[in-house]
């Protein structure tokens, strides 16, 4: 079984959001927090492609894994999911 990289991929169906809440991760210490599109598996039409946070080191200075559970709360609130990669 291949180990994953400890980063959280938080998804969110609308930029703005996305934008925003990569900025107050930032805020929080989390890092990094960039913002892309990513067509999950199973889509097929571009305009429902997502935004993705990928975030690697929490404010611990620890794998982002280790706050899984609070990213994902966050992004509920956003109307999304976070995962581990």
């Amino acid at each position: 079984m291949a180990k994953g990289t400890g980063a959280v991929m938080v998804t969110l169906p609308q930029r703005e959001d996305a934008d925003e809440l990569a900025e107050q991760l930032h805020e929080q210490g989390y890092e990094p927090c960039s913002v892309h599109r990513e067509m999950l598996a199973g889509e097929d039409d571009a305009e429902d492609v997502d935004w993705v946070i990928e975030v690697q080191v929490g404010p611990h200075g620890g794998p982002a894994i280790f706050d899984e559970t609070h990213l994902g709360l966050l992004a509920e609130d956003y109307g999304g999911f976070a995962a581990v990669t």
